[in-house]
């Protein structure tokens, strides 16, 4: 079963750094080619506006020309080149617009952008006609920003009237931050993605929780059946031998021996009848069904009357119990019957687990703190380790004591008190050192006494 378990776990595991690392590898392919896209569009922009003002550079001029009263007739043709340059018949404002309305058509409505208008040979000394407020600045960030390598080359067509008459210009766009605008693009598609990808998590991590879950009951349903197996066997194996016994012609003609055999009975079906008491009580309050019987208790009546019953026992193990009830108010509203168990849980608790052949010394102590008494349960026991310190409030939980079934029960007496703890609304703690001892601390509120 554990190794078919590790197997699945592996499985399941692959898969899911599969399947993420698919859609990692999916997003970065889409990002890249929406990248690729979204530059292309720029460069479409470019040579849009571009070519747009190359043909008004063309007609403009080719109307100059035309124009007799024009003074620009009476101009040498290197002062009409001079003069004619784009900058000179446009504003930048003019050119912002036309960038804007390319930007427009192609669905890049929220690209931010930086130009400039060039004028004079590329390879020289360029000087710029016009530019928008940042180009410089932006020009130089190519890690944020896509630069095109070189603008759009406004020339005068071969044989055309401005050919030779005006100098070369160059358009050049810099689109800033470009790269939000493929995520924003790509938002919804991301976002769905990393949806499903916690979905697959969660999913992972659910079937994986549920798998360690069903494998912790199973182990706990395997340890309660043996230890309810091993509890149920003495009582029965005892009774079975005394109703043998009974039918003894000796034993029934001897009243004495009759009387012996029939208590014996008596006190085994007792027994496991207290068995059978504390699985059902144990049940009642997990599924919060427990009734309580709330009325006014004395809890240092109850703590004498629980100590006083394990004198006995505290005697054949040559241990005693040292009492301080210093608690001045030591009345709360709780169920006496189940007060009562949960006082007894945790003196047996300490008589189970005491060392062998070290009389046990259990301290019982009281104290009052904001409206609050709290009770110390100390003994100088086995103690618990880390690991035991964390569970041992799990129902049917019993820390090991190696291959010796030496202490009895069924793992529910602390998770009996926490169940009655909590149900007076009060709270159980513990403090313990492996191999010196284990100090238990129950609080609850107490009723204000009415003079």
């Amino acid at each position: 079963m554990r190794r078919l378990f590790s197997l699945i776990t592996v499985l399941i595991t692959l898969s899911l750094i599969g399947i993420i690392l698919l859609q990692v590898s999916w997003l970065q392919n889409m990002i890249k080619l929406r990248e690729d896209q979204v530059k292309q569009k720029i460069d479409g922009v470019l040579k849009t506006v571009g070519t747009e003002l190359a043909q008004y550079k063309e007609q403009y001029m080719q109307y100059e020309i035309n124009d007799p009263t024009n003074i620009f007739q009476q101009r040498s043709p290197h002062n009409l080149s001079r003069f004619n340059n784009l900058a000179n018949r446009m504003s930048s404002e003019q050119i912002s617009e036309k960038i804007r309305k390319a930007f427009d058509k192609v669905d890049l409505e929220n690209i931010r952008y930086e130009f400039a208008l060039i004028s004079g040979p590329m390879s020289s000394f360029p000087v710029f006609e016009t530019q928008s407020a940042n180009f410089a600045i932006e020009s130089i960030d190519s890690v944020s920003n896509f630069i095109p390598r070189s603008g759009f080359l406004i020339t005068s067509p071969s044989g055309s009237f401005s050919e030779n008459l005006t100098n070369d210009e160059a358009l050049f766009i810099i689109a800033l931050d470009w790269k939000k605008e493929v995520l924003r693009s790509l938002s919804f598609s991301i976002a769905l993605s990393v949806l499903f990808t916690f979905v697959i998590l969660a999913a992972f991590y659910v079937t994986i929780y549920t798998m360690l879950r069903q494998k912790k009951l199973s182990d706990i349903k395997n340890d309660f059946i043996n230890n309810m197996t091993h509890e149920f066997k003495t009582p029965i194996a005892t009774i079975s031998l005394a109703v043998d016994a009974l039918k003894n012609d000796k034993v029934m003609n001897d009243k004495e021996k009759m009387g012996y055999f029939s208590g014996i009975i008596k006190e085994e079906n007792q027994r496991m009848n207290k068995q059978v008491e504390t699985i059902l009580k144990a049940s009642q309050f997990d599924k919060q069904e427990a009734d309580l019987d709330l009325k006014t208790l004395r809890v240092h009546d109850i703590i004498e009357n629980v100590v006083d019953n394990f004198a006995l026992q505290l005697h054949d193990k040559g241990g005693d119990a040292e009492l301080k009830l210093a608690a001045t108010n030591d009345t709360l509203e709780g169920d006496e019957v189940h007060f009562t168990n949960l006082v007894n849980n945790l003196i047996d608790n300490a008589v189970k687990y005491s060392k062998d052949n070290v009389p046990i010394h259990l301290k019982i102590s009281t104290s009052n703190n904001n409206g609050r008494i709290f009770v110390r349960f100390e003994d100088n026991g086995i103690g618990m380790n880390k690991d035991t310190q964390k569970r041992v409030f799990e129902k049917f939980y019993r820390a090991h004591t190696g291959n010796l079934h030496n202490v009895k029960g069924f793992g529910l007496g602390l998770s009996y008190v926490k169940s009655v703890t909590q149900s007076h609304h009060g709270n159980v703690k513990l403090e313990s050192i492996l191999g010196k001892g284990t100090t238990f601390i129950v609080d609850f509120p107490v009723k204000t006494e009415i003079a």
